[in-house]
């Protein structure tokens, strides 16, 4: 699916209702409603309720396919850093995807309540 395609389906889901509106219902300001339905990248409990609300996955989201050389599509975010290196962008999404995995993980062994490490 995409990261960069979060917006897009966040406005789809809105429809015609009001960005006060529905920011209330997930749980996140007006202004960082609209920033996100704009294209920017939200902090990860923002993620987290964006998903929750859109009903999704976060690893759909964020293209985790669960192949060992994957890349996630963090990684494209990361590269446009002009004050990042290419290697310390490359470092960065492989943590991310390292930590998905990780979370997938433990959701499926029922370890702990996924949403409460957010």
């Amino acid at each position: 699916m995409g990261l960069l395609r979060l917006g897009e389906l966040l406005r789809q889901r809105r429809g015609g209702r009001g960005v006060r509106d529905v920011a209330t219902e997930i749980g996140v300001s007006p202004a960082t409603l609209s920033r996100v339905e704009s294209g920017k990248l939200p902090d990860l409990i923002t993620f987290r309720k964006l998903c929750a609300w859109l009903k999704v996955d976060p690893g759909e989201i964020l293209d985790m396919s669960g192949e060992p050389n994957a890349t996630p599509s963090a990684a494209v975010h990361l590269r446009a850093d002009v004050f990042l290196s290419e290697e310390a962008a490359s470092d960065l999404a492989q943590l991310i995807l390292v930590a998905q995995r990780e979370v997938t993980r433990r959701a499926r062994e029922q370890r702990a309540d996924v949403p409460s490490w957010f």
